[in-house]
Formats: structure tokens, sequence, C-alpha cells
């Protein structure tokens, strides 16, 4: 349940997207105090090409294999694995089996 007022509990994230047949999908599923948080799911072979963040986000895995290209590095992402990126850091994701993950878009550091 969402409340922007005080607590916010979601039981099953991973059941809150569905992975399609030659898709990716994305879901916001939470906007609160210093953070968003987005569910994404990919057909394998799907990706989202290199591209850049305004803010610090961290993706973890929620479901299937993941390659994740930034700075220099492939890492697979597993569930259970979680990178972060800093602000503007170039990256881009591909499924290599198909997947679900979260991002958490977070507040950028204070001013």
């Amino acid at each position: 349940m969402i409340n922007p007022d005080g607590l916010s509990d979601i039981e099953n994230m991973a059941e809150l997207v569905e992975v399609n047949d030659g898709a990716t999908v994305s879901r916001t599923i939470l906007k609160g105090e210093g953070v968003n948080v987005v569910l994404f799911s990919f057909d394998e072979g799907e990706e989202l090409s290199e591209h850049t963040a305004a803010m610090p986000v961290l993706v973890q895995a929620l479901k299937g294999e993941l390659l994740i290209a930034a700075d220099g590095r492939d890492v697979v992402l597993r569930p259970g694995g979680l990178v972060h990126f800093t602000t503007r850091l170039p990256h881009a994701v591909k499924a290599l089996k198909p997947s679900k993950m979260v991002l958490y878009m977070m507040a950028g550091p204070a001013k």
C-alpha cells in the first residue's frame, strides 16, 4: 500500500509486473520522500540502450539475469544482486534471460 504521508509497503514487487514477449515494460510503483521506485520487466534480449540518470540510482534484480554495462565494466546481475550508479554515469541494461528488476531513483545529494 502506498501512503505519501507515512509508512508505505509492497508485499511482493515482482508480482506487480509481467514479462511480455519481445517487450520491455516499466511501471512506477512508488513515489515517496527521497525516492521513486520503478519496476521493469524484459523479455530475453530486450535492452535499455546507454543512457544516464539525473540522480543517483540503485538497480536490483528480482528475476532472471541482466547484463549491466557501466564505467568500463560489465556486471551480470542476478536475483538479490544490486548495483549503484552515480548521477549521470552512462549505463545500459540487457536481459540475458526473461527478467524483472527494480529501479530506485534517489534524491540527489544535499545542496
